[in-house]
């Protein structure tokens, strides 16, 4: 069954900060020789939702367009006007190096399966979408969404190693019990979404990269119940203020049925306006009947924005 239509978009993005946009494309094309540099958020967020896949059909989702010029003295290679056009496209096993570019510290200076952890966002073509410039010779991936249940790759190398992180740096052993519990007797019904992007990739991407997720993920369940496949909040650190690096992992937070921060070491703050904020990541648990509202939540943001 072919996937539904999601909404045209023509999005007009004016905003300075495209010449940074401009600057992360470029590095991130370049980077298909060297070291890539990172350009992840500094903080990783994860949240979980039921999950499970099966086979759909599914098209290329239609490209959201965006133009933008800028003048900016900071920017001397990219003067005058740069246009992006973006399109979402199922995952494939050509964008290895791509994704694998936006996760250099997913688990942060954990040495892990990381090329594994790839290998299974690409093999799984009925749930998740890449970001790509439209045309683009090179292939570049500027985002990516996806989520891996985790009953169906429980025993895969880096599921157990991402597993065995994630309760080595739980501290509150409440959580942690849960986290088990996600891990095994519910872990056929708990996804491990997977996000990350470019710094400053336009946000009105985010609501159809959003509700597509969501919608195959929903799919793949019924398809899987058609099949006969299937036998059948609260924070651990002090309250503090938090600044998400994600306008979507607000969202997620307030939703969640619990969660846990937890600090990192090798993403370091650099701007002056977070020097007095440390680095952290942030597990949430999410359960999927909150789902429709985080979703309507979310196009309320970006509508106001």
């Amino acid at each position: 069954m072919p996937r539904k239509p999601t909404k045209r978009g023509h999005l007009r993005y004016t905003q300075p900060a495209f010449s940074r946009l401009a600057r992360s494309m470029a590095l991130l094309n370049s980077s298909r020789k060297p070291k890539p540099k990172n350009n992840n958020s500094t903080v990783h967020n994860k949240a979980t939702s039921n999950s499970s896949g099966s086979r759909r059909e599914k098209h290329d989702t239609p490209k959201s367009k965006i133009k933008e010029s800028h003048s900016s003295s900071e920017d001397e290679d990219f003067e005058g006007v740069v246009q992006a056009d973006f399109a979402f496209f199922d995952p494939k096993p050509d964008d290895f190096h791509g994704v694998k570019v936006l996760l250099p510290t997913y688990l942060d200076n954990k040495e892990w399966d990381l090329s594994g952890f790839v290998d299974l966002i690409l093999q799984q073509t009925t749930v998740g979408t890449v970001i790509k410039i439209e045309e683009d010779e090179d292939n570049g991936i500027y985002g990516f969404i996806s989520a891996l249940n985790m009953q169906r790759y429980k025993d895969c190398k880096c599921m157990m190693e991402v597993k065995e992180y994630l309760l080595k740096v739980c501290q509150d052993k409440e959580i942690k019990d849960k986290l088990r519990t996600y891990f095994g007797g519910q872990a056929e019904h708990v996804g491990l979404v997977i996000s990350q992007r470019v710094v400053n990739l336009p946000p009105q991407l985010l609501p159809p990269l959003y509700d597509g997720l969501f919608d195959e993920i929903s799919w793949a369940i019924e398809d899987e119940h058609k099949n006969g496949d299937q036998k059948k909040k609260d924070c651990s650190t002090t309250e503090e203020a938090i600044i998400y690096l994600k306008p979507e992992d607000e969202i997620f937070h307030n939703l969640s049925a619990w969660s846990f921060c937890f600090p990192l070491r090798t993403q370091q703050v650099t701007t002056n306006e977070l020097k007095d904020y440390r680095s952290t990541g942030l597990l949430m648990a999410v359960e999927a009947t909150h789902v429709p509202n985080f979703r309507q939540q979310l196009h309320s943001l970006l509508d106001e924005s």
